[in-house]
C-alpha cells in the first residue's frame, strides 16, 4: 500500500473483485514501492479504498486538479480509471503509449466532473493527448467530494497483462505526463522501440527485402470487375455516372457503365501516401504506386489513383461553433457554405470515377443538445443565439432545447445538400457519417441524403445498419470501422481482436454480415497505416492499419479482405451465407459487441 509520498506499508495483499469472484492479488516488497496488478477473465478491476493508497488522503478532491501515478504496464491495453463517490462511479479511459516503459500520468480530474465543450467531432470532443498518454473521456461523471475507492479496470485483457503502479497522489497542479525511463521510445522506423517482436524491422535491407517479396505476389485478382470496380455479369442503366438503385430486393451502387457495384475502401490511402509517413527505400512515386497495386490485388474498389472515390466538402467554419454546429441562420454561413459547393463541387461535377460527397463526421453533440444551448446562450450575439432566446421564450424545457438543436442540424445539412446538387447534380450526396448513438430524431435528417453513412464500432454492424434504414430509408454506407489488437506498442482500437488472425476473421464477419443485409452498399475500413505509437493529435495510437508503420501489410487482414470481396457480390444478392465465424477479443472470449 502507498502512502503520498510513494511509500509502502507492510501487507501481504488485498481483496479485488473479478466478475464477481475475489481473488487475492499479491503486491510487491516494501522495498520497491510498486504495486504490482494483473489482469484476467473478461472484466478485470483491482479498487481498493483511499486509505489502503494514504490514510491521510481526503475524500473531498474538489480543491485538487490532478490525480498523479506512476506506471509501467506490459501490454498498451487502454485501463479504465474508476473514482468512486457516495454519489457513483467516475471513469476516463487511459492509453499509456508504448509498454514495459515507466510514465507518469497526471489525469486532469475536471474530465472526471465534467464534459469539455471543444471539439466537432467525436474525437476531438472526447480524446486528449499528453507526451505519454492519452485519454479517452467516456464518463459517467460528476463532483468528487466524497470520493470512497478508485480502482484500474480492463476489459478483455489478452495473456494476463500487468500494469505496476506508484507514487499516487492528488496535485493542485499539473506535474507533468512524461516518460520517466532515460532511453528512446521510438526506433529509426517509427516502431516502439522498448520491445522486440516477430517480425520487427531492424534494418533496411530488411525492410526492403520484404517489401521486394510482397511485390512479387502482386495480381489483378478473381474478382470480376470492370474498371470501375462494378460486377461486369450484371447490368443496370448506364447513366456515366455513380448512382444507387433498388435491384431485386437490394440497393447497389450502379457504376457509369451500368455495372452493380459496391463501395470497398481504406480510409486515408490518398492522406499523405496512406497517413503518417513511415521510412521506406522508394521515393515517393513509387509508394504511391505500391498502393495502387496493393488495393487492385486487395479487391478493394474505392481509392487510389485512376479508381472510384469519394470527395469530403471542407464547408466554412465560423469562429462560433457549438460542438461542431454553427449559425445555420446567419446570412454569412449560408453564403459561406454556397462559395464552398461552387469552388469544390464545380470542379468535380463532370468526373464519372467520383462516387459521392461526404459532408461530415461523427457530430458530438446528440445527447448533449442541452450543452448546446448553454453554449449558445453563453457566446456572443448571434443569429442562432436571437432565434434561441425567441424560442425559449415559449418554454425551457430538455425537450425544447433538443428540438431547437434538431431542427438547426435540419437546416444545417439541407444547406449543404442543396449547395451540393446546385453545383453538381450529376453526383451523390454520402452522409455525414454519424457516430455513437445518436437519437431517432437526429437520425432521420439522413433522409436527406442520396445515400445515409454511418461509423459502427462493434463485431458486427447489423443491428446499426437495419435500424438507420428503418429509420431513413436511405441505402447505408459504412464510412468507418476497424479491429485491432494491443501489440507492438500500439492499442487495439474502438474493436478488439485477440491476434491477427482473429483480425482477419472479424473483418470477414463484420463486412459480410452486413453485406448480407439488402440495403448495404458498401463499408471502408478505418485505416490504412497504423496509428503513430506516439500518438496522432489526438493520441490515438491504434494498431488500426491494412500497413504497419513501415508499411508493409498484416497478411493475416489481407488475406481475409481478399477471400471476403470475391464472394461479396454473391453475399450481397442472397446467394450465398455470410461468413459466421465471430471473432474473439481474448483468450475464450467472443464477444457479443464492443464495449
Amino acid at each position: 500500500h502507498l502512502n503520498k509520498a510513494g511509500l509502502m506499508r507492510k501487507s501481504i495483499g488485498f481483496w479485488v473483485g473479478v466478475m464477481g469472484v475475489g481473488l487475492l492479488i499479491s503486491v510487491a516488497s516494501a522495498e520497491e514501492n510498486i504495486r504490482r496488478l494483473e489482469f484476467d477473465g473478461v472484466m478485470s478491476e483491482h479498487k481498493f479504498d483511499l486509505k489502503e493508497i494514504d490514510p491521510s488522503m481526503p475524500a473531498d478532491w474538489t480543491d485538487y486538479s490532478f490525480l498523479v501515478m506512476e506506471v509501467r504496464a506490459s501490454s498498451p491495453e487502454r485501463f479504465s480509471l474508476w473514482v468512486y463517490t457516495e454519489d457513483g462511479p467516475r471513469r476516463i479511459m487511459l492509453h499509456p503509449f508504448g509498454q514495459n516503459a515507466w510514465l507518469r500520468m497526471s489525469i486532469p480530474l475536471a474530465f472526471l466532473k465534467g464534459r469539455d465543450q471543444i471539439g466537432h467531432d467525436l474525437a476531438s470532443a472526447g480524446n486528449r493527448r499528453t507526451n505519454s498518454f492519452w485519454m479517452m473521456l467516456q464518463g459517467p461523471i460528476g463532483p468528487l467530494k466524497s470520493v470512497q475507492a478508485i480502482g484500474l479496470a480492463m476489459d478483455y485483457p489478452i495473456g494476463k497483462p500487468t500494469i505496476e503502479v506508484r507514487g499516487i497522489h492528488l496535485s493542485k497542479t499539473d506535474e507533468g505526463s512524461e516518460f520517466l525511463d532515460k532511453r528512446p521510445v521510438v526506433d529509426e522506423f517509427g516502431q516502439w522501440a522498448g520491445v522486440d517482436w516477430a517480425g520487427k524491422i531492424h534494418s533496411r535491407e530488411q525492410l526492403a527485402k520484404e517489401l521486394s517479396d510482397e511485390a512479387k505476389s502482386w495480381g489483378p485478382g478473381d474478382f470480376k470487375y470492370d474498371e470501375y470496380g462494378g460486377y461486369t455479369n450484371t447490368q443496370a442503366k448506364a447513366t456515366g455516372f455513380f448512382r444507387v438503385e433498388f435491384v431485386k430486393e437490394r440497393w447497389w451502387f450502379v457504376d457509369p457503365k451500368g455495372h452493380l457495384f459496391l463501395s470497398m475502401s481504406v480510409n486515408g490511402v490518398a492522406s499523405r501516401f496512406g497517413g503518417a509517413r513511415s521510412v521506406t527505400t522508394q521515393p515517393d512515386p513509387a509508394v504511391m504506386d505500391r498502393i495502387n497495386k496493393r488495393l487492385l490485388d486487395w479487391g478493394m474498389t474505392t481509392g487510389g489513383q485512376g479508381k472510384p472515390y469519394t470527395a469530403y466538402v471542407r464547408w466554412p467554419r465560423e469562429q462560433v461553433l457549438y460542438l461542431g454546429l454553427p449559425d445555420v441562420y446567419s446570412d454569412a454561413f449560408a453564403k459561406g457554405v454556397d462559395e464552398a459547393a461552387a469552388t469544390q463541387c464545380t470542379a468535380k461535377k463532370d468526373d464519372p470515377l467520383l462516387l459521392g460527397y461526404f459532408v461530415g463526421n461523427e457530430p458530438p453533440w446528440p445527447g448533449r443538445e442541452s450543452d448546446v444551448v448553454d453554449m449558445i446562450l453563453a457566446g456572443r450575439e448571434t443569429t442562432i443565439q436571437k432565434k434561441l432566446k425567441d424560442f425559449l421564450a415559449g418554454g425551457d424545457t430538455s425537450a425544447r432545447r433538443k428540438d431547437f438543436v434538431v431542427a438547426a442540424f435540419e437546416k444545417y445539412i439541407s444547406l449543404l445538400c442543396d449547395a451540393i446538387h446546385k453545383y453538381d447534380p450529376n453526383h451523390l450526396t454520402l452522409g455525414i457519417r454519424f457516430g455513437g448513438s445518436p437519437s431517432d430524431e437526429v437520425l432521420r435528417v439522413g433522409r436527406l441524403f442520396d445515400v445515409c453513412s454511418v461509423n459502427v464500432y462493434e463485431y458486427e454492424p447489423t443491428r446499426q445498419i437495419e435500424h438507420l434504414y428503418r429509420v431513413t430509408g436511405r441505402p447505408i454506407l459504412i464510412g468507418e470501422f476497424h479491429i485491432g489488437v494491443p501489440e507492438n506498442g500500439l492499442a487495439a482500437g474502438l474493436v478488439q481482436a485477440m491476434n491477427q488472425t482473429e483480425r482477419g476473421n472479424a473483418y470477414r464477419y463484420f463486412v459480410e454480415q452486413g453485406a448480407a443485409l439488402p440495403c448495404f452498399v458498401g463499408a471502408h475500413w478505418f485505416q490504412w497505416r497504423d496509428e503513430p505509437v506516439m500518438g496522432r493529435m489526438d493520441g490515438e495510437n491504434y494498431n488500426i492499419g491494412f500497413v504497419d508503420v513501415t508499411d508493409r501489410p498484416y497478411r493475416e487482414l489481407v488475406d481475409a479482405a481478399k477471400e471476403t470481396h470475391k464472394r461479396l457480390m454473391e453475399v450481397h444478392a442472397g446467394m450465398t451465407l455470410p461468413f459466421d465465424k465471430r471473432p474473439r477479443a481474448a483468450e475464450g472470449v467472443t464477444p457479443s459487441s464492443a464495449w
